[in-house]
Formats: structure tokens, sequence, C-alpha cells
């Protein structure tokens, strides 16, 4: 009877709505991707209980299954600055831009804050770069990095501005102290009781400025980075404050409000545990402090002791929330509801999306839809495995009598363990910043450098990463790209196909590594490369890009054509896309379309050097040299390293008869890239036209060590000696260049000089 009596009373504190039980349904459906149950789920949600805050919910559904239109219609109007984050999202995915600003920036509210934090202002710097105000979008990546170190993505957007600083000093000391500071401000927040709690400012001390710089050195001297440190933020956690939109601002996902509060209401509170599983599920023993058992931390003086029973494990599945330990716990969740909407930033990936990085932007909207007013829900997630500890702990614990308390010299003790597990697990926090950022320092750096087409720096900085991580996808296809703008494609295809290996199932720089197949005229590998990248993903460009090369070496210009476009229908974004289509308008020599594909790559990145180059060679087939003379120029501007371009740039100098600075550039390029033929070739050129045969003569020569099968020198060589009257010689060169098996338009060209070997220069010139 007493037993029976126990278990009623157990089952009378238990409150599941209706509300409650399809959240959870809702969020486990997300967890495990299952994005169609989570959908319908969410709509009988919605329909049973309608509010913005569930219709966030539904539209992360939405997104997250890739359907950005049924997000936006079912956000346009509301008001939440959650609700207007997920409806900018939606908005950016279907090229509605200036929407997507407005939902973002309010033009009734000029001062208002951008919702979602770190993740907001990312969005916001995109929308400026994609509408041609870079200036703008620097300041936002700038303020999501500001808000957010590890916004990786904003790093990279500003190092293809050519706006990034010196990775030193964005990941640097002012980083690591913004990691600690917004750990510590949780770790101190929820610390109020007079018995146990451990102040602020002992806490701070415990990790001062000075030993946050001395991990910092010792870092760099040890250089290496363990599993443990190295996922040491897979459990972060920090406090959220409101702003004054009663939104909480732009905290990053380690700043999820903890459940803690919640869960010792009415219990002298000790130091908060950190969750071992704080990351939807993520492995246990990624947690920073997952040796801080929770079991450690409670205090022995539950005022209301938790009744267990036997039905508990089948009601733990039908919620994680189902447990109230006491009327005041219930009661406390209960009164959230009408208290601000958390936002929360996270990183994930779809590479289906059209646009750079969103997927990161799906995934932070993901963490942030509020299911309740006060808590997000990917809290709610989060509570669910501390408050499996917490159960486990109070289960566990010995517990006195509700009014009882336990002595003194206990509560002394308790206190100083309390300040100690605090200090520790700040410090340990503070180093696993430190490692992260430190690993974050060389290849923020790299990149950078490599976007600024310093090739060869960006290789030496590569070098100085773990093995562990320079033998991935991505460094890989980064090293591989260097390579290929230093046009050493031997040693690019060698990276490229080590990041094939490394990631089979990554396409990034793979439309790179086709071109690179392309100029080695491996057209049986280039062949194998796109197949695998259709039969991997046939909506990724890349893949497209590929089959595109692949039958533009087998100069079938029209088919090419269609494969590039493809890739332009699944990403109008993709700039190197088109790109390519304005190649093959070229070879088709329809210039006009031509032009066009140019100018839409550079609507979509101005730096892109290769859309300026083409431009400039169209102009210069067209002869229109002042016109291929600037679009040379601002490619050089952008890529001031490149042999090529130099030398382009010269020869159109030579055609506008400035011969003198033709030659300063000719010059200029060979130093850029001394295995390059083509500089040394055209400085020949411009030295016959200058009547400098001796010294053409002396170029040439030199340049047959370089290319010895090329059969254009020979032929120029040929045309020296036959100006200097050396007949024998002439012939000699002649025949040497017909040996090597030019094209047909250069044979035909070189059996006309022969005819015409002995007329004088001058009858040459009149017919």
């Amino acid at each position: 009877m007493i037993l029976a009596e126990k278990q009623c009373a157990s089952f009378a504190s238990i409150v599941v709505t209706m509300e409650e039980v399809l959240i959870d349904s809702v969020q486990n459906s997300l967890r495990h991707l299952l994005y169609h149950n989570a959908i319908f789920m969410c709509e009988r949600l919605c329909s049973e209980f309608p509010s913005e805050t569930n219709l966030q919910l539904l539209a992360a559904c939405y997104l997250q299954s890739n359907k950005a239109y049924s997000a936006y219609h079912i956000l346009k109007g509301t008001q939440m600055p959650q609700s207007r984050y997920l409806f900018a999202l939606s908005c950016f995915q279907m090229d509605l831009l200036n929407e997507a600003e407005v939902a973002l920036c309010p033009s009734n509210e000029p001062n208002a804050e951008v919702p979602n934090g770190a993740a907001g202002h990312y969005l916001l710097g995109l929308i400026y770069r994609f509408t041609d105000r870079l200036k703008n979008a620097a300041h936002q990546f700038n303020q999501a990095l500001s808000k957010d170190p590890l916004l990786w993505s904003a790093y990279e957007e500003l190092c293809k501005l050519g706006a990034a600083g010196e990775a030193e000093s964005v990941f640097g000391e002012s980083a690591a102290e913004c990691i600690h500071k917004q750990y510590l401000s949780h770790h101190v927040g929820l610390q109020s009781d007079d018995h146990s709690v451990v102040s602020s400012r002992q806490v701070a001390e415990s990790v001062s400025p000075r030993q946050l710089r001395q991990l910092h050195s010792n870092n760099i001297k040890g250089n290496s980075l363990n599993n443990n440190n190295g996922t040491a933020f897979s459990g972060r956690v920090a406090a959220s404050q409101p702003n004054n939109n009663g939104v909480h601002a732009g905290t990053p996902f380690y700043n999820t409000p903890s459940p803690m509060a919640m869960q010792l209401s009415g219990v002298s509170h000790s130091p908060p545990p950190i969750g071992r599983n704080m990351l939807p599920n993520g492995p246990p023993s990624s947690s920073v402090c997952a040796d801080v058992s929770p079991r450690s931390t409670v205090k022995s003086t539950l005022q209301a002791p938790r009744r267990k029973f036997v039905d508990e494990g089948k009601l733990r599945k039908i919620s994680g929330r189902l447990f109230s330990d006491s009327g005041p716990r219930r009661s406390t969740r209960l009164a959230g509801e009408s208290g601000p909407v958390a936002n929360n930033n996270g990183n994930g990936t779809n590479h289906s999306s059209k646009y750079p990085s969103i997927s990161k932007l799906g995934s932070a909207a993901f963490r942030s839809v509020t299911v309740r007013k006060g808590q997000s829900w990917s809290t709610e997630t989060i509570n669910e495995g501390l408050r499996s500890d917490l159960d486990d702990t109070r289960s566990n614990t010995t517990t006195t009598s509700s009014g009882s308390s336990p002595p003194h010299d206990a509560r002394s003790c308790e206190h100083d363990g309390s300040m100690a597990r605090a200090s520790m697990s700040v410090s340990k926090v503070a180093s696993g910043a430190l490692d992260v950022l430190s690993l974050l320092k060389i290849m923020g750096e790299g990149y950078r450098l490599s976007c600024l087409y310093r090739c060869q720096d960006a290789l030496d900085v590569f070098m100085q990463l773990p093995h562990k991580h320079y033998n991935t996808g991505w460094v890989l296809s980064q090293v591989g790209k260097a390579h290929f703008e230093l046009v050493d494609y031997l040693e690019a295809e060698r990276a490229f196909s080590n990041a094939r290996l490394a990631s089979p199932y990554s396409l990034e720089g793979m439309d790179i590594y086709s071109t690179v197949l392309y100029h080695l005229k491996e057209d049986m590998m280039l062949s194998y490369l796109a197949q695998e990248l259709i039969s991997t993903d046939r909506l990724a460009p890349q893949s497209w890009c590929a089959m595109g090369n692949c039958y533009s070496m087998q100069k079938d210009h029209e088919t090419a054509l269609k494969n590039f476009q493809r890739a332009v229908q699944l990403n109008s974004r993709f700039v190197y896309a088109h790109t390519l289509c304005g190649h093959e308008y070229v070879a088709l020599e329809d210039f006009e379309n031509g032009i066009r594909s140019y100018q839409n790559a550079l609507q979509i990145d101005a730096r892109h050097y290769n859309a300026w180059h083409g431009l400039a060679m169209i102009y210069l087939r067209q002869e229109k040299y002042e016109f291929s003379k600037h679009h040379f120029q601002r490619a050089l501007n952008i890529n001031p390293r490149s042999s090529v371009i130099i030398s382009y740039l010269g020869t159109s100098l030579h055609a506008l008869k400035r011969n003198e600075e033709a030659l300063a550039m000719m010059d200029k390029a060979i130093i850029a890239d001394k295995k390059n033929p083509l500089p040394m070739y055209q400085k020949a050129i411009i030295l016959v036209t200058m009547q400098e045969f001796d010294d053409a003569l002396n170029v040439l020569q030199e340049l047959k060590e370089y290319a010895p099968h090329e059969s254009s020198v020979y032929a120029l060589m040929g045309k020296i000696y036959k100006r200097c009257l050396m007949y024998d010689m002439a012939m000699l060169h002649f025949g040497l260049a017909l040996d090597l098996k030019p094209s047909a338009t250069d044979v035909a060209t070189i059996k006309a000089a022969i005819e015409k070997l002995h007329m004088p220069d001058e009858l040459e010139d009149n017919l």
C-alpha cells in the first residue's frame, strides 16, 4: 500500500504535455536526420499549439531538408529575432538577397542588433559580398569573428576578399581570452548560493591572462595537438545573456544556457558539472572535462530526494524531460515560457547548397531554433544528457532529511573541492582553446597567403602542420591549388591525388584537379576522375566541370560547354564554372558570349583573376590593345606573381608600340618563373621588331634548353637568320622546325617561308 502511494505521488509530480511530447519527437527525428518525420510531427505541433516559436522549429525542419521556400512562406511577416534570422536564411538560399538584408537589418530599426550573433553577422556579410559591397562585407565578417573566434567560415570569406588580417592576430591571445571569458561567465553565473559558491574573483584568478600567455607559449614550444585538447570544445558551454531585443546576443554554440539551474532548484549549488555529451550525438570522450564527474559535484543536501520506481526507464524513453524532482523545478521550467529566445551558433555541412559555406548557416539555424520561450531546443537536447547524469548522481548520493544540513567542516571541504574543480575545469578549457587556436593560426595563415597568391609562402606554412592534419583532404587540396598557381602541374597532380586518397568522398578542389589533368594531357586519368565524381555526386558543379574538361581535351567544345553550363545551373555562384564557359566560347570564337561569361564570373568574385585574364585575351585577339592592357593589369593587381599574366601584359604593351616597357615586363616575367618559355619567346619577338637580332638569337639559344622540342622557336630563329642573310642557317632551322611536327597552320607558314627564302624582305612584305 505504501509503495503504491509512493508511485502515485511520483506519477503525480510528472506533468507531460502533448506539446512536450511532440517537441521531443521532432528533436529526436532531427538528431537522427529523419527530416520527413520531423516535418510531419512539427506540423502536428504547430496545428495543435500555434506559436511563433513552434514555427521556428518547423522552419528549421524545412531548411534542414533543403526546402527553403517552405520556411520562407511560414516565416514571412514574423518579428521575433530568431524568426527573422531563419527567414533571412531562407531568402538567401532562394537568392532573394534584398529581402534577406531587410530581415536582418530592418529599415525602421537602424540601431537594432543583427539576430543570432556571429551567424547573423556572417550571413549579412555574405549578402553584402554578393551585392558587391565588399567593405561592408569585410566589416560583418570581422564582427562575426569578434563574437565567435572559432567561426572559421568568416575568416575564409575575409581571405577570399583579400581583407583578412594575419592569422597570428586573429587567432591570438585576444581570441583565447574571448573564449575564456565566455566560458568563465557561464561557469560563475550559475554559482550564487552563499555556502557552496566559488566567487567569480576566485575563479578568474585561477586562470589569469598571464597564465593564458604561459599556456600559449608552452603550446607553441610543444607544437603538439593531442586528441583530448584538439576536441576541447566538443562540450563547451557558456552563459547567454539577453540583449535589448530580448534575444541572446550573438553567443556561439558553447554559450548554450545550462540546465543545471533548473536541475538544482532549491538545492545548495556547487560548481556545475561539465556534461559528458554536450554536443548532440557526440562521443563521450570528446568532452573537455569528461574526467570531472557530475557525481562529485552534486551536494548531499537535496531537500527533496528523488524517488525511483520500476517504470522509470520506460518513461525516460518517452522524454528526456519527464522526470522532475519537485514542484519548484517544474514551475521554474514553465515560468520560462515568457522569457527571451536563445540563439546559438553552429557549423554543419550541406554540399547541395548553391552558396559557399551556406551549410554552416543551415546548421546554425538547426541549433538555434527555439521551442520554448526562454530556452532553445538545442539546449533541451543538451539538458537531456545532463539530466541523465544528474539523475544517476542523485541515486548514488547519500541524502539526509529535508530539514537537515551537513556539518560546517563538510561544507568547507566541499567548498574547497568545488573551487579546485572549477579552477581545473577553466584551466582545461583555456588550454584546449589555445590548442585549437594554434592549429587555426597555421591553417589560417596558409589559406590567407594562398588567397593572396603568395603560393610558395603558403606551402611553407602548410608544411608546419602536424602530419595528421596535413594529410587531410582540405589541406592537400589547398596544397594542390598552390602548386597549380605556380604552374607546377606535376606536384599539383600529386597533391590532389593524395587528397582523393585521404577523402574520396570530398569534392573540394576537384574542379582544379581536372584542369591540372587537362594541362598534363592525361586524358585517361581525367576521364576516370570525371566518371568517379559523377557517380559520387551528380548534383555537384565540380563533377560537371571535370566532365567538361574531359570533352574540351577532345576538342568537343560544344559538348564541353553544355557540361559547364550544367555546372552553372546547379550552382549559379560557382565562379570557376562561369570562367570555363568563357574559355569554351572563345574556343568556338563566340566572343560576345565569352565576354558575358567572364563578366558573370566577376560579378560573383571580383578577385577571380582568371576572368580578367580571359577578357584581356579576347580584347587582344580583337586588337583592342588598350582594353587588353587594362584587363591584364587588373589581373596582375590580383595575382602579381603570375609569369603568364606579366608576359601577356608585355605583349599588349608591344602591340601599343611601347617596346621598352614591354621588354621590362618580359624580364620581370622571366624572373617570376624561369621555367616558363613564353616570356623568353615574346622577348625575342620584341627584340626582332627592334632589329636587335643578335640579342634575339641569344635569347632563343637559351630558350632551346628549356623547350628543345618547340617548333616555333626554330622557326623564329630561321626568320632571324634569313633577315641576317644567313640562308644556310635559316634553311637548317626551318627544317628542324618541320621535323618537330608542328600544327597544320605552322607547317604552312614554315613552308611558305622556305619558298621565299631568297626573296628580299621588302618584296616579301609587299606580297
